[in-house]
This record gives structure tokens, C-alpha cells and sequence, in this order.
């Protein structure tokens, strides 16, 4: 028989396992709940990152590997702040002017046909070889089967054995009904790759074919664009709302703290912009600071409710010069002139909510 001390015992341990099991849900609860209305940066790790959002999920596109990869994947993620998997959805040749080096891939959609811009090379260091070309999708899955579209015109040059000029970072966008590229090149071929970068544009007659001369909109001329071992402009991206045209680009040099991005703004919408008075330079609009370093190759997209405008950018992980980068992600605002404006890139670790719809 239990006396009333035991069973005074009993009531005791069972009200202190009903109050711990209580408070050890509530703390994974609110565990679970901080984990799908914030996040924090880095989101992942690499370079150049890519993302278009398309029938409610996110595609996310990326060289696989360091500076010297020869393939291409593409994540899909029905939320901004996570990642998905990688699928690789395509590898370079054994040979050829597209056998290695494989850059700054982009994925973008046209006639329901998915397209792949990037950029290659046959051999380096020295990065003298680098080209831009294109793969188209055979089906409409983005991460399916690509055929290889070729090597695109990015300048005439009839002495090199492509026939072309250095290029990297193409994007490509609408304005006024038509297709143009946009990207980062020579102005002639060199045979060393400490020559300086320039961003060329030109009209396409399809999504394969650049179809007009190219025109130079921009060189590394002001002085926050300069002052480092090499002036580029490169990584190119058009950013567009309600009438406007942007192009954020990147300047100073890739492997230091003191990547950048500047902007180019399409004066007159309504005349050509391959005028190249029509574009008008400021910057820069997004640097780093004492805790973010190297900010730079920004890809833009909004949010899953449409609400809001994301900028996905990398950074270097330390101040010694290299390539090893991760990703990161942060809302930003428009002004009231209708410019974007970035603001402050936001530290590592720092609690960010999830973009708008996502939760």
C-alpha cells in the first residue's frame, strides 16, 4: 500500500515531467518557428550566384567548383533563403574553345525554352581564352537535358581561332520589345589576362544570336573604379521596374575586399541603348565594409508574394586575395527618383526575416 508521502512523491515527478515536456516543446517550437521566419547569411558557398523565379519556385544557377570548373548545376527551391539540391545539368567538352573555365552561368526563359549564358575557356591560367556562349533546354525543365547552342559574337576578331573577343558575364534583357546582351570584355584580344575589362552591349535576333555590332557603355573610368592591381567592369546585370533601366555591374578587382557595384542607368528609355550617351554612370552602390568584404555579382529577384525586391550577391570569406567566396542574400528598397537602393550589405550571423510569403 503507497503511503501519502510516496504517492505526495509520485505527484511531484509527474508534475515536473508534464512541466519539462511543456517547456522542451515550447523551446523547439520557437526553435522551429525562428528557423522559418528568419535566416542569416551566408546562405551557401561559390561565386556569381544566379536565381529566377519561375511558377512559384526559385532556380538558382552556378558553375560547379572553383574558378576552374567544367560543369553546370541548377538548385530549385520553393523558398528565397534556402537552397535546393544541386542537379548538374551540364559538362563541358573534353575539347574544344569551351572546355574548362566555366564562369558565371545564367539562367533565363524565352518561348518556353530555358537558356544557359556562360562563360569558357580552352585553357588556363592565364584566363586569356574566355569566351561566352549558349545552351538551350531541350524540354522546358530548367533542370533537364541542354544542347549546346554555340559561341556567341561578342566581337569580330578574324586572327583568333574562335573568331571572337574576350567575353564573360553575359545577361541578357527586353527593352522597348528587344533583346539585348549585355557583358564584360576586351577591347581586343591580349595574351595576358591582366587587361582591362569594359561593358559592351548589343541588340540579339534571337536568344542564341547577337545580331548588331557591339557598342562600349562603359569603361573603368572614375576613380572608385580603379586604384587596384587591375580596373574592370564586369558581371553585368540589367535590373528593370516600372519604365526604368538599370544595369548593376561590378568594378575594382574580383579577388580583393574591394569589389564593388556601380551602376548605369538608362537615360531615355524610349531612344536606343546602344547609344552609349544614353547611359549615365553612378557609384558605387553597394561596397563592403570592416565585417563584409569583396560585395559583388549581384543577380535580383522579388519575393514570393511579389512584395518585395532581394539582391543575391557574394563575398570574399577573408581579406587575402582569392576566389574563396560565399552567398548572401538581403531585401532592398527603390528611392523616389525610382533608383534601388541596397543600403548596407548585412553582416554574417545577423537575423534576417524570410522574404515576404515565404513563411
Amino acid at each position: 500500500m503507497i503511503n501519502t508521502k510516496e504517492r505526495s512523491n509520485s505527484r511531484l515527478i509527474a508534475c515536473c515531467l508534464v512541466f519539462f515536456s511543456i517547456y522542451s516543446f515550447s523551446v523547439c517550437l520557437a526553435q522551429v518557428k525562428k528557423n522559418l521566419v528568419e535566416f542569416t547569411n551566408p546562405i551557401g558557398k561559390g561565386a556569381d550566384p544566379w536565381v529566377i523565379r519561375h511558377n512559384g519556385y526559385y532556380y538558382v544557377c552556378q558553375s560547379n567548383g572553383d574558378i576552374n570548373s567544367k560543369g553546370i548545376s541548377i538548385r530549385k527551391s520553393d523558398k528565397l533563403s534556402q537552397l535546393g539540391k544541386p542537379v548538374t545539368v551540364w559538362n563541358a567538352p573534353d575539347e574544344g574553345w569551351n572546355s574548362s573555365q566555366i564562369w558565371a552561368p545564367e539562367l533565363h526563359y524565352f518561348n518556353k525554352k530555358w537558356y544557359i549564358y556562360y562563360a569558357a575557356g580552352k585553357a588556363g591560367p592565364p584566363y586569356i581564352h574566355q569566351r561566352s556562349g549558349v545552351l538551350e533546354s531541350v524540354t522546358d525543365d530548367p533542370q533537364g537535358e541542354y544542347v549546346d547552342k554555340g559561341i556567341l559574337n561578342t566581337g569580330t576578331d578574324t586572327v583568333n581561332e574562335t573568331g571572337t573577343i574576350w567575353a564573360i558575364d553575359v545577361n541578357v534583357g527586353y527593352i522597348g520589345g528587344k533583346l539585348y546582351a549585355v557583358w564584360s570584355g576586351w577591347e581586343q584580344n591580349a595574351t595576358t589576362d591582366k587587361t582591362s575589362q569594359h561593358l559592351y552591349i548589343a541588340e540579339m535576333s534571337n536568344p542564341w544570336t547577337i545580331s548588331s555590332a557591339r557598342v562600349k557603355i562603359s569603361s573603368p573610368d572614375q576613380p572608385w573604379e580603379q586604384g587596384g592591381p587591375l580596373d574592370l567592369n564586369e558581371g553585368p546585370q540589367f535590373l528593370m521596374r516600372e519604365g526604368k533601366v538599370f544595369i548593376i555591374y561590378s568594378t575594382r578587382e574580383s579577388w580583393t575586399p574591394e569589389y564593388r557595384l556601380a551602376q548605369l542607368k538608362l537615360k531615355d528609355p524610349s531612344k536606343t541603348p546602344l547609344d552609349a550617351g544614353n547611359w549615365e554612370k553612378s557609384g558605387p552602390v553597394f561596397q563592403g565594409t570592416a565585417k563584409v568584404l569583396g560585395t559583388g555579382h549581384a543577380s535580383f529577384t522579388q519575393s514570393p508574394d511579389g512584395k518585395e525586391w532581394w539582391i543575391f550577391y557574394h563575398t570574399k570569406k577573408s581579406k587575402t586575395p582569392g576566389w574563396d567566396r560565399d552567398l548572401r542574400l538581403q531585401k532592398f528598397n527603390w528611392r523616389a527618383d525610382g533608383s534601388p537602393d541596397f543600403g548596407l550589405p548585412i553582416p554574417a550571423g545577423i537575423l534576417i526575416p524570410v522574404p515576404s510569403g515565404e513563411y
